[in-house]
């Protein structure tokens, strides 16, 4: 496995992305999006299961969303950011996924066909340059997704994370998403009762506590399980 970090550009924003290359020829190319803190070395552990796996991640780098509420801005520059690096490195013959965590999941919708409103009711759409052939999803906040209509644009395959402890992101919010998609296209839910928030992070956060007795052996059954979720998707 190889991990390595350069800076890109989109329009006016400069971010960083790193990448993790499998040692031999990926299977798929998997576009990860960090939460709300925007750095994607806190779910390191996560990303080197998936390259050794088979997975080339790509891992762009956000600064932190400063308000609990993103406006469109907010989502916009994240959106473009995620675009660039797609486009940059995401090989064209190789199936796409995506794996998100919190705010994250937000953009990986709008780049597979949803439309966001944030608090403020603005309008956030944007669809990735190609389609993904799948998505793991961890606790997705999905207020971003009531008005009518806004996920009639998803066809693609979702599996679901949520913590059944979250308080930032309760359950309810991963139940509708599941809900809405029913008879749309397949989705998979599992609550994870003893998780939290940022149970899904290798990396937390500083000053949180995390109310999962066992974090480092459910991070490792995560990974599995997130491996084995895209490997169904990909072909042979």
């Amino acid at each position: 496995m190889k991990i390595s970090t350069e800076t890109l550009e989109a329009g006016e924003n400069r971010f960083d992305v790193t990448l993790l290359a499998p040692s031999g020829r990926p299977r798929r190319a998997v576009l990860f999006a960090a939460g709300r803190g925007g750095h994607p070395g806190r779910y390191l552990g996560l990303l080197k299961a998936l390259a050794m796996e088979g997975s080339l991640v790509i891992a762009p780098h956000f600064d932190m969303i400063a308000s609990p509420m993103p406006s469109a801005a907010d989502l916009d520059v994240r959106h473009n950011s995620l675009i660039a690096a797609l486009n940059l490195h995401a090989p064209t013959d190789l199936p796409l996924c995506g794996v998100g965590h919190s705010i994250g999941t937000v953009l990986l919708l709008i780049l597979a066909g949803a439309i966001a409103t944030t608090h403020a009711r603005e309008q956030v759409m944007g669809r990735a340059p190609r389609p993904f052939e799948r998505l793991a999803l961890f606790t997705p906040p999905t207020a971003f997704f009531r008005p009518p209509g806004a996920l009639d644009g998803l066809r693609v395959p979702i599996s679901i994370w949520a913590g059944g402890a979250d308080t930032t992101t309760p359950p309810d919010h991963a139940r509708f998403l599941a809900s809405a998609l029913e008879g749309r296209t397949a989705v998979t839910l599992k609550i994870i009762e003893e998780a939290g928030h940022f149970t899904f992070m290798n990396d937390l956060p500083p000053g949180i506590t995390d109310p999962h007795p066992n974090r480092m052996a459910f991070l490792e059954t995560l990974a599995a399980e997130v491996s084995d979720n895209l490997h169904a998707g990909s072909a042979p």
